[in-house]
Formats: structure tokens, sequence, C-alpha cells
């Protein structure tokens, strides 16, 4: 017979066989796991939303320093010339429900390198083979306001799609790193983008808000993995307690 854990209170027994007592302990180990995990989520989300909101403070003139030199999510005064003529479009996003894409403009420095400029979403027009009109006539010189961020990542590489070389501008691309938007430019570009300012011209729509999900959903799923965790234990408890038979 196997091996079990027996023992005796009242008028009531407690049996259980080890194999449900390690697929118990198991169980709760990932739940608490993932509960743990969710948390530390969270708290990401959290210190990123207070980043978000601390950036939303007077505008600093960035001058002849690079993105990277300021805090993620920063909004920053920067002067330069758009590149109308070789823009992207970011597909696969989304807004109040709806699908389109963002559109991401160079903005050529004289005391820096080119920095790629989100202007906002626009909708999908319904077909593939007609992108949305994101031309405009830029000024010789443009002074904008935008809040510093990262590009959009994707967590599957399955679903990246670098810019096409051989496609006409505006190039269409999905998640693309970094590299791959210089390389199509033909020239060096900062790693960080620009948040337009909402209040800036020559956009689209351009609701920003902290990345991911807010802190309290993250929160709630801990709390339901430990739930989950602790039903577990009542599950072994109930299926062990049998009443007490006299020999």
């Amino acid at each position: 017979m196997a091996a079990r854990i027996r023992m005796a209170f009242g008028s009531r027994t407690f049996d259980a066989s080890w194999q449900l007592t390690l697929l118990t302990v198991a169980a709760c180990a990932a739940f608490v796991s993932l509960g743990r995990w969710q948390w530390g989520k969270g708290e990401l989300r959290e210190a990123q939303a207070e980043e978000f909101r601390r950036g939303s403070e007077q505008p600093v003139e960035l001058g002849a320093r690079t993105l990277n030199d300021v805090e993620r999510f920063q909004r920053v005064r920067v002067s330069g010339h758009f590149d109308t003529a070789h823009q992207f479009l970011l597909d696969n996003r989304t807004y109040d429900g709806r699908a389109g894409y963002e559109v991401l403009t160079p903005l050529d420095r004289a005391a820096g390198a080119t920095i790629l400029v989100d202007r906002g979403w626009v909708p999908f027009a319904g077909y593939r083979d007609k992108l949305p009109d994101v031309a405009f006539a830029p000024a010789q010189q443009d002074e904008i306001v935008g809040r510093v961020d990262e590009l959009p990542s994707e967590g599957l590489e399955s679903g990246r799609a670098p810019p096409d070389a051989r496609a006409p501008w505006p190039k269409v691309t999905t998640y693309p790193h970094a590299a791959e938007l210089h390389a199509a430019l033909g020239r060096p570009a900062e790693r960080r983008i620009l948040l337009l300012d909402p209040r800036a011209p020559n956009g689209y729509v351009r609701e920003w808000q902290p990345p991911g999900l807010p802190a309290i959903r993250h929160w709630s799923y801990a709390v339901q993995w430990w739930a989950f965790a602790v039903l577990a234990v009542a599950l072994w408890l109930i299926l062990g307690f049998k009443k007490r038979r006299d020999v």
C-alpha cells in the first residue's frame, strides 16, 4: 500500500496520499509564485504611472542632449525640421477599440541626432493598399514639445514586421526595432522616441497613457492567484478528512 499521511482528530481522521499532498504543495508554490509576479508587475506599473505624472510638469529644453539623457516620460522642448517625405506607420495600434496606425515622423536637428516623433493615432481605412494621408507642410524650423518614451514593443517576435526597404513611403511596420527604422531612414537616429504633445499642431489622436495595464489590475490578478493557493489547501483538507472508524 502506498505511503499516506494519517492523523486522528477526535471523531475524525485525516488521511491523504503523499501524491496528492505533493501535488497540492506544488500547486500552492506555483500559485504563490504567480501571485508575487503579478504583484511585482503592479508595483512596476505604479512606479511608471508616477513617473508619467511627474513627466507632465514643465518641459525642459533638450538642447544638444539626447533623449537618453533625460528621464523616461519627461516632457522636453526641441527644435528641428520635420522630414515628411520619410514617415513610418506603426501598425496594429488601437484606439477606443478601433484599429489604426501611429505616425512616426523624423525630426532632424542641427544640435543632435534625428528624433522620431510619434504624431498620434490615425484610423485604418479598411484597405491595406489605401494608407492614410499623413503629409503636412513643415516649417523651416519647428519647435515642438513632446514626452520621451520607448518604441512600442511586442512580447512575441512573431508579431513583428520590420519596414520593407522596397515599399514606398510612408512605410508600414509592426513593432520594429530602432535599428530597423534607422536603417530604413538611411541615417542614425535616437533609440527613444518623442510623443508629440496633445496641444501641438500637425498631430492626430494623442491621449498618451502610462504603458501596460493599470497597477490595480495586476494586484487583483495577484490576489486571485493567492486565492487559488488557499483553495488548493482547502480541497486537500476536505478530501483528506473522513469520519473515524472504530476498529
